[in-house]
């Protein structure tokens, strides 16, 4: 059988160019970095719109980060995940429940499972009017009047379920298929397995402008993937989108120390017979040299349109609402210039900071979540409205989400504990039903009845229409097979169309 990457490890069955230029007694292969640090305009080459972005020799990426063949024919080259972090409200949002207004007061009629604080009240409806939008009659809360503008682009899954109700657990089994710390982010895997179209940027970006989801960093690393895999933190909103990014001595003085740093690493990379952490590490300095260029090109609004500013919220009065969008439109920028997986943090809210969890009104819900939605809303609609102007939504997925739902009780006198048991999430792009409400929960909201689904099963949809079959993309580790999805999960055939 012909040698897979993907497969990981085993001997490998041949050297590979890059290898044996390193190996050769002159060390030829590094007269390439020397080459490329004289040569600034090398990692700009490839930017400057979408035309130039998506292709060109000078954008591709080789070593560990070369773009690869997925299993079969791809639906998508790219995903944006807009992640709502601590727990968006289902029943307040996409999936309307007439009975809560109808019994309201009333405690709930059966059994319930334990929650986080068991403050458990009676039945609370929601506080907001639904509105059937479009040729589907999608059906969307007044807290989402943009985002209803574009139902009609949307894929609304009602029956997806967690197995866990903590944040930090949640955060990481959405994000790594598993409960806790050391295992790849999404966002890793689907480079490790796809690579990435551009050289000069990161496979795996997460623009960093709000709050870190509890469980920390660790919910966008590579865990036991090689570290070109993890996600690069970008904030576009700062003078120094990435930090350092902007060089604090000449040029040629830069290119001077890296030629002798790429000499040491070249030695040490012998001697350890090339290990796959050193190369990813020497792989992860050429890819910063580049970025010095790319990084701030790419957060460099300037040459956007007004008319594009004010679809994604940039003009709004409300600071939040226009974070979030410049988050949102950095997205397309990133995807534009071949970035695989984009992530956007949750933009904190008017007296609530960068909160990690933002969604998570045990109290207050809603101000809270008018608060949240109002920041997330136009700019989301207007990330999907751009890419489908532009062409890129057939190959762009975009996925909105947060780690569970909410109860369909009050908790307290103002407030909704976490609910595992039955939620919403949206996608939308290539390769979907479009228009389309699959799944369903109870009368209630508060568990599925029909077409249930694991978070596991949407990753493998995700690999799935990335052109991945899930249960071939493993990595050897600790003595075992590991894979995103664990020993688990199925595309969800519902949806695809």
């Amino acid at each position: 059988m012909p040698f897979d990457p993907r497969q990981h490890p085993g001997p490998r069955p041949f050297l590979t160019r890059r290898e044996m230029l390193r190996q050769t007694s002159t060390g030829f292969g590094w007269l390439a970095l020397t080459a490329l640090m004289a040569d600034r305009a090398y990692a700009g080459r490839a930017q400057g719109g979408a035309a130039g972005a998506r292709g060109g020799a000078a954008a591709v990426a080789d070593g560990p980060l070369a773009a690869r063949a997925p299993d079969f024919a791809p639906r998508v080259k790219n995903v944006i995940f807009c992640y709502m972090s601590g727990g968006l409200s289902h029943v307040d949002s996409f999936d309307p429940k007439p009975r809560l207004a109808a019994e309201a007061g009333r405690p709930m009629p059966f059994e319930t499972e334990r929650t986080m604080f068991n403050q458990d009240g009676n039945i609370w409806p929601s506080p907001w009017e639904f509105t059937r939008y479009g040729e589907s009659g999608i059906p969307v809360s007044a807290l989402f009047p943009h985002t209803g503008g574009v139902a009609d682009e949307l894929t609304v899954v009602r029956s997806m379920t967690a197995p866990f109700m903590e944040h930090a657990q949640a955060n990481f089994y959405f994000h790594c298929g598993m409960p806790f710390t050391g295992f790849p982010s999404m966002g890793a895997w689907i480079t490790y397995g796809l690579g990435t179209e551009n050289r000069n940027l990161p496979g795996f970006v997460v623009l960093g402008s709000g709050g870190i989801p509890l469980g920390g960093i660790n919910v966008f690393g590579n865990g036991f993937l090689p570290a070109v895999h993890q996600g690069s933190l970008i904030y576009p909103e700062h003078a120094e989108p990435l930090h350092n990014v902007r060089p604090s001595e000449a040029d040629a003085a830069q290119r001077a120390r890296l030629a002798f740093i790429g000499d040491l690493d070249r030695d040490f990379l012998r001697r350890t017979d090339r290990e796959a952490r050193v190369e990813a590490a020497i792989d992860n300095y050429e890819t910063a040299y580049r970025m010095q260029t790319a990084v701030p090109e790419l957060a460099d609004l300037a040459g956007e349109t007004e008319a594009t500013k004010r679809l994604y919220g940039l003009d709004s009065p409300n600071a939040s609402t226009a974070a979030y969008g410049r988050q949102c439109l950095v997205a397309r920028r990133l995807v534009e210039r071949g970035v695989r997986f984009v992530e956007l943090t949750m933009v904190g809210t008017d007296g609530m900071g960068q909160a990690a969890n933002p969604w998570d009104q045990h109290t207050k819900l809603e101000e809270g979540h008018a608060a949240n939605a109002l920041t997330v809303d136009q700019p989301v609609a207007g990330l999907v409205k751009d890419l489908r102007s532009r062409g890129l939504l057939d190959e762009t997925l975009v996925l909105f989400s947060g780690e569970f739902g909410r109860t369909p009780f009050v908790q307290g006198t103002n407030g909704r504990d976490h609910n595992p048991y039955g939620f919403s999430l949206w996608l939308a792009g290539g390769g979907l039903k479009k228009g389309l409400i699959y799944g369903r929960t109870d009368e209630y909201g508060y568990r599925v009845v029909e077409n249930a689904h694991t978070v596991r099963d949407l990753h493998a949809t995700v690999l799935h229409l990335l052109g991945l079959d899930h249960t071939n993309l493993t990595y050897r580790f600790g003595g075992r097979d590991f894979r995103l999805t664990d020993v688990d999960g199925h595309p969800i055939r519902g949806i695809l169309a």
